[in-house]
């Protein structure tokens, strides 16, 4: 197993306030690692720290080999890693080509090189539409397409995207979202992602959840919806009130809402084994698995959150 990222009690502290306060993971090259907290838990401070944009207090980070603040380290991982923030960084008087062409030049790519870059990058974000117009006329999803591409221009090992779909509407989402999938799937790309949509940190290998610079949970989604989250099954009867007292006979728990009947279950088997048992007063029914959502509402709540 080969690590792309490598983090040991890392610490930031701005005079009393620890921002972070001595985590450790690390990233395995060419998944998709999720990085998941509430506002203000530390996703961003961290990210800065790997990206050689803020000194650390104190621990020890590796970025594809390299040492962060060793002697010329900091350079080699900068060359390594595509950064896409929340605000944009490019000209909005530039068009979207002469903005990924120039950024390119800053890594001192050739003619060759660059040109043959920025075809790889215009065709998995298909740029062909918006590449002659400059930047300040495009839309908030289009902006985001070329935002994402000049993180890429340099082929980066690694591309660090703090929540790159805020703010954009379902389709452009959407579209963003399978772009950067299949970026990593074909060139076996490590991508770390802070977000705050639970479905786009659902497909990620791996999943940290950040709480005020401390790391409250991690493993795969399958594992943290397995020890979070559970299954539910919506109930509605023929008649509620024969539905409500069959519930209360039986000891079983259960919320209602405008006539639906919400009980937790434990397994498909147990869900079935309550059908058979309700099938004389059920009218309809639905089995709702528990998502990333209920992992990470439950994490927050039981860590003491808001």
């Amino acid at each position: 197993m080969k690590f792309a990222i490598q983090v040991d009690k890392l610490r930031k502290q701005y005079g009393e306030h620890r921002a972070v306060k001595g985590i450790s993971f690390t990233v395995e090259e060419g998944t998709l690692f999720a990085f998941l907290g509430a506002n203000g838990a530390g996703k961003s401070t961290t990210i800065e720290i790997l990206c050689t944009l803020l000194e650390k207090t104190s621990g020890t980070v590796k970025i594809n080999g390299h040492t962060l603040d060793a002697s010329n380290d900091n350079a080699e991982i900068r060359k390594s890693i595509g950064v896409v923030f929340q605000q944009s960084l490019l000209d909005e008087r530039l068009t979207v080509r002469e903005n990924i062409l120039h950024r390119g030049k800053t890594y001192g790519l050739s003619r060759g090189q660059l040109a043959e870059n920025y075809q790889f990058v215009s065709t998995y974000l298909h740029l062909e539409d918006i590449e002659k117009r400059k930047y300040g006329t495009l839309s908030g999803g289009q902006k985001r397409r070329a935002d994402i591409a000049r993180a890429l221009i340099h082929r980066p090992k690694i591309l660090f995207l703090d929540e790159p779909t805020t703010g954009l509407d379902p389709q452009t989402r959407q579209f963003v979202w399978q772009a950067i999938k299949q970026l990593q799937l074909e060139t076996n790309m490590t991508v770390f992602l802070t977000t705050h949509y639970m479905e786009e940190a659902a497909v990620a290998h791996h999943v940290i959840v950040l709480k005020q610079g401390e790391i409250v949970a991690e493993g795969t989604p399958d594992a943290l919806k397995t020890k979070y989250a559970y299954d539910s099954m919506a109930l509605v009867f023929h008649n509620s009130a024969e539905g409500s007292k069959w519930l209360k006979d039986n000891a079983i728990s259960y919320t209602e809402k405008l006539g639906i009947y919400t009980i937790r279950v434990d397994s498909t088997l147990h869900a079935l084994d309550l059908l058979k048992k309700a099938e004389p007063f059920i009218a309809s029914f639905e089995v709702i698995k528990g998502t990333m959502d209920d992992v990470f509402l439950h994490i927050m709540a039981e860590e003491g959150a808001a």
